[in-house]
């Protein structure tokens, strides 16, 4: 199966991509829910599901920048995996430029600071560290792009970064300008008036978007949620996806087909 690609600068990209949150246990709906999939999520059902990805025509992996993803994705690799990884900085790194250091150096293609970690750093006067971060990125010879929540983030990086994409969430769930983690005890909001500033705020950026969180965390439907976030994409953009196979074995196939119906090629 192939799927359409965009360009992230140099890096060309399935327009469906693969999202980590579920290989880590990050479910944003609850601290059971984060625990089923910790146990669910072993080594071997990761690279099963990696493999069934390839397989689907998706050759592009948005995870985190720590140990747990990198362990997993060199063991893939050295049983013949292909498929490439956009690295997101640890929110939990000391400093977001060794968090880059860290990815690159462990074979990212591209790499993006952390959208809770962005939001906490213009919060607190941190601008100098997400320069800095950017640099390093870019000084390996690797697109750099910024994530977040808020559309106030990607007015900012418009005026002082010179990115090669962004990562634009469809919701806010939680603030995060006091801690850039998520506290799992804490429950979440996604209201819809928040993906709509999203959505307008991404019709005026300058550099291609990679729209994630389209499915509220599993709060919507996956087939109308897909289908209408296809249906935002600009001509540069793609969609992250995080699957929970276990919940059901066939839905990367299942998105690919919804994710096709949104853009019209069936």
């Amino acid at each position: 199966m192939t799927l359409e690609h965009v360009q992230l600068g140099s890096l060309s990209v399935s327009r469906l991509i693969i999202g980590g949150n579920p290989f880590s246990g990050f479910s944003h709906q609850s601290p059971q829910r984060n625990a089923e999939m910790r146990a669910y999520y072993t080594e071997a059902r990761i690279h099963a599901t990696l493999r069934q990805a390839e397989a689907l025509g998706i050759d592009t992996f948005l995870g985190r920048g720590d140990g747990h993803i990198v362990g997993v994705l060199k063991s893939y690799w050295a049983q013949g995996g292909t498929i490439r990884w956009i690295a997101q900085t640890a929110s939990e790194a000391p400093n977001q430029p060794d968090g880059a250091r860290f990815a690159i150096d462990a074979g990212c293609k591209a790499c993006y600071i952390h959208g809770g970690r962005m939001e906490y750093m213009l919060a607190n006067g941190m601008e100098d560290e997400i320069v800095e971060t950017i640099r390093v990125i870019q000084d390996a010879g690797l697109p750099a792009g910024v994530a977040g929540h808020i559309p106030d983030i990607f007015t900012w990086a418009e005026a002082h970064l010179d990115l090669d994409f962004y990562m634009c969430s469809y919701y806010n769930p939680s603030p995060r300008d006091r801690q850039p983690w998520h506290d799992s005890n804490v429950e979440e909001q996604y209201r819809v008036q928040d993906r709509d500033r999203m959505l307008a705020r991404i019709k005026t950026l300058s550099r291609p978007v990679i729209h994630y969180k389209v499915l509220a965390a599993g709060r919507t439907d996956p087939r109308e949620g897909i289908i209408f976030a296809a249906r935002q994409l600009r001509p540069g953009d793609a969609i992250c996806v995080g699957v929970y196979t276990g919940d059901n074995p066939k839905m990367i196939e299942q998105d690919i087909r919804y994710f096709e119906e949104g853009m019209g090629i069936h």
